[in-house]
């Protein structure tokens, strides 16, 4: 009686053992039955053998038991010799017999995955799907790390927005003990977002803080973004924007609550809500500069410091402050300080008092830069956008400015720079990583605009070829009124200095019927230095030799000057460009200046001799900060005259169109009084002043509208009689209104503009399209 229930007993332990090793390992159990255990359950083990093993040399199941030959039978450590095979993911089943003092181990062994593969995905290639998994062609098959793998996909599809997707793992037996692994892939719709709710908004309605999070409510029109898919690490950088937007704000104490996304029964949509708490809104009060450095004089700082007492309270306005200072002070030769900004709340007044304290902070040096995550790009060309080197002192600023030196390479997708500690407490560690991308393109572009005509395009760029971030580039334009094939490359970094050398090989046909009654064909080539002096100077040198002709001239209809011109000649110019830039972006500026001054002499070789000069600059200011008003002015002016010789038309400059709204191209300046033809003038000068501003729609119309007033005015020509041309050099201004859009298709703007001081030889344009595309 006591031996069956001692047999009771150890079939019920080996059952419990069997299960928590089927749930461990996602696989069925297999209970050992007790008359395995009843043969013997007590002796000497003398032998063990193991059976059913294939791929798995009987030694490594030996090497995860706990008893050995020579040990006395005890249940305890098979239950644990089980529990060891289980938990290596080897085997779909083992199982014990003991018999005659003979150990016998039964395994089966899990299949070896032979291939992955995905079927139904769309959104998602294969590649992106197949680094999110654990398993991998030849590691061990166990549908534990098969389902851990399926719950990894469907996170990538709910990142993605589709929180409806499905995902179904088929298994097909090969032969040896092989599979091949498929994910049977149901991606859904896309999981939108139904409603954006605000708990707790009294200083601004749900309007206006929709306008500052990411994510947007669904729409028909947003077939273009993914903003409006819900994503929830879109919403906790939302609830970022909110803490900056109200700190910009003045309202110090702000704090987001919660935010809570609710999925909606039939798992289509979201409803968003965000629970927020205000707080008082603060506005400056004292603002002083306290230094701990003796030769560092805080009076001499405070100009820095653009914060008026008074003004409502916004954080940015304190960052920039500690970054002008840092600067400053830095620029002193103090490469080791700290600036930090006191703050002290008066909530009864509502003022909030600053005290920007510069200390000393602790003497660090760079011990050493690692770049990682580069497999195509060479280190050196990221290490050489670095404004630190080994054994320099550490400079945040120097730090932030290299970061951005190398995002604005566009070679990476993501660029990560951190600090690690070094080998002793002053030295520290700059690691870089980076995420490379594709920077090979194929564009197709199309499109239309009121000069050119329509157009269509076809480009092949590398921007980093072989790795060394080099730029090699050739372009076709076939248009209406142009054609051209261009051919250019560029190493930004010649000679190992940082110079940027290149050249352009090109061939151009350009109709100018319309304007002067010829046409134009190019054919040349130039060659191109750049280098900076600083990082707002930057200065250019060109060279370049080009065969012109003139054609399709017709001798009844075309001015007399065209006429006496030769059609055919070589150009040889040498130029410079001398930049000074101060603005916050050179594509979509909306804050800072820059002036420009470019010269090109012609008459080393060739068959002209000329001095050619053209000097811009232009002024940007945000009225508006927050809501992007932006004041901008421009102006440029050119003169050009021949040396022993009369300048040539196509040397000329001509104004109209882009440079002078209201006019077309080519539209105002001398002008022959029998033809109409434009002749271009010796001298020139445009101005504008605009305002930017939105239309008030929502921002994922990236629609904003614009007030401009032009002027401007061209005259002189080389060789023309008395009465022969038209040439009053008086100043021309029009006014307008305009739109501009950024579609998705590339910038499309339109114009309406009147002239309102002109010449009756002049040609005016009321409406003006400008509309390009590349995909």
């Amino acid at each position: 009686m006591r031996d069956s229930n001692r047999g009771v007993n150890l079939l019920r332990k080996v059952k419990a053992v069997a299960v928590l090793a089927a749930l461990l390992g996602g696989i069925a159990p297999t209970i050992v039955p007790v008359a395995a255990y009843a043969q013997q359950s007590s002796g000497l083990i003398r032998d063990i053998r193991v059976e059913g093993n294939n791929r798995i040399e009987s030694g490594t199941v030996n090497a995860y038991l706990t008893v050995a030959p020579g040990d006395t039978y005890d249940a305890q450590k098979v239950n644990e010799s089980l529990k060891a095979l289980f938990s290596t993911g080897l085997f779909a089943d083992v199982s014990f017999s003991f018999n005659q003092g003979v150990l016998q181990v039964n395994v089966v062994e899990n299949p070896i995955i032979n291939r992955i593969a995905f079927e139904g995905n769309q959104r998602l290639k294969d590649d992106a799907l197949s680094t999110e998994l654990q398993l991998r062609p030849r590691v061990v098959y166990t549908r534990t790390k098969v389902q851990a793998d399926v719950q990894r996909v469907l996170e990538l599809y709910r990142r993605s927005g589709r929180f409806a997707a499905t995902v179904d793992p088929k298994v097909i037996q090969l032969e040896q003990n092989r599979v091949d692994l498929v994910f049977e892939i149901d991606e859904g719709e896309a999981t939108g977002i139904r409603k954006i709710n605000f708990v707790g908004n009294k200083a601004f309605d749900d309007g206006e803080l929709s306008e500052v999070v990411r994510t947007t409510e669904s729409a028909w029109w947003k077939i273009l973004t993914s903003d409006d898919n819900y994503d929830p690490d879109r919403v906790t950088f939302d609830r970022e924007l909110l803490r900056r937007f109200y700190l910009a704000a003045g309202y110090a104490d702000f704090q987001v609550l919660s935010s809570v996304a609710e999925l909606t029964p039939d798992r289509s949509d979201f409803f968003i809500t965000y629970t927020v708490s205000e707080g008082k809104r603060y506005q400056f009060g004292d603002i002083k500069v306290v230094s701990q450095i003796d030769k560092i004089d805080p009076d001499a700082l405070m100009p820095l410091i653009e914060i008026e007492t008074g003004e409502w309270y916004n954080a940015n306005l304190v960052d920039d402050s500690v970054e002008a200072l840092t600067t400053s002070v830095g620029d002193q030769g103090y490469a080791f300080i700290d600036i930090r900004p006191n703050v002290q709340r008066n909530r009864d007044a509502s003022t909030i008092d600053l005290t920007f304290t510069i200390a000393e902070g602790p003497k660090v040096y760079v011990e050493r830069i690692n770049v990682v995550g580069n497999v195509r790009t060479l280190d050196d060309v990221i290490r050489r956008e670095f404004r630190l080197v080994e054994g320099d002192a550490f400079s945040s600023s120097k730090m932030k400015r290299s970061k951005q030196r190398i995002e604005n390479l566009n070679f990476f997708k993501s660029v990560d720079v951190k600090t690690l500690p070094g080998q002793s407490p002053d030295q520290t560690v700059i690691e870089v990583d980076v995420e490379e991308k594709s920077t090979g393109e194929f564009s197709i572009g199309a499109g239309y605009g009121t000069d050119d005509g329509a157009f269509g395009q076809l480009g092949i760029r590398e921007r980093n070829l072989l790795g060394k971030g080099q730029d090699l580039r050739l372009n076709f334009t076939l248009g209406s009124s142009d054609q051209q094939i261009d051919l250019s490359f560029t190493e930004p970094y010649f000679l190992d200095r940082e110079i940027a050398a290149g050249f352009d090989l090109y061939r151009r046909e350009e109709d100018n019927q319309d304007e002067s009654s010829y046409d134009e064909e190019q054919t040349g080539g130039r060659l191109r230095a750049g280098f900076k002096y600083s990082e707002e100077l930057s200065h250019s040198l060109r060279y370049t030799l080009e065969q012109n002709s003139y054609s399709n001239i017709d001798n009844n209809d075309a001015s007399r000057l065209l006429l006496a011109e030769e059609t055919e000649f070589v150009e040889s110019a040498i130029g410079h460009t001398l930049t000074y830039d101060k603005r916050d972006s050179s594509i979509s500026p909306t804050e800072g200046y820059f002036t420009r001054l470019s010269n090109d002499l012609a008459g080393l070789g060739g068959d002209e001799s000329y001095l050619s000069t053209r000097v811009e600059g232009g002024y940007y200011y945000p009225l508006d900060r927050e809501h992007e008003w932006i004041l901008s002015t421009r102006g440029t002016t050119g003169y050009i005259f021949g040396i022993g010789e009369d300048t040539r038309i196509s040397q000329r400059f001509l104004v109209g169109g882009a440079n002078l709204r209201g006019f077309e191209s080519a539209g105002v300046g001398p002008r022959d009084i029998a033809t109409g033809d434009a002749l271009g003038g010796k001298t020139f000068y445009t101005g504008s002043v605009q305002m930017d501003f939105p239309l008030g729609l929502p921002s994922e119309f990236a629609l904003t509208g614009r007030v401009f007033s032009d002027f401007g005015s061209s005259q002189g020509v080389d060789g023309a009689r008395a009465g022969e041309i038209y040439d009053t050099g008086s100043i021309r201004s029009s006014v307008g209104v305009g739109v501009g859009w950024e579609s998705p298709f590339g910038p499309i703007g339109v114009d309406l503009s009147q002239a309102i001081l002109k010449e009756d030889h002049d040609k005016e344009e009321v409406f003006r399209l400008n509309f390009g595309t590349r995909f």
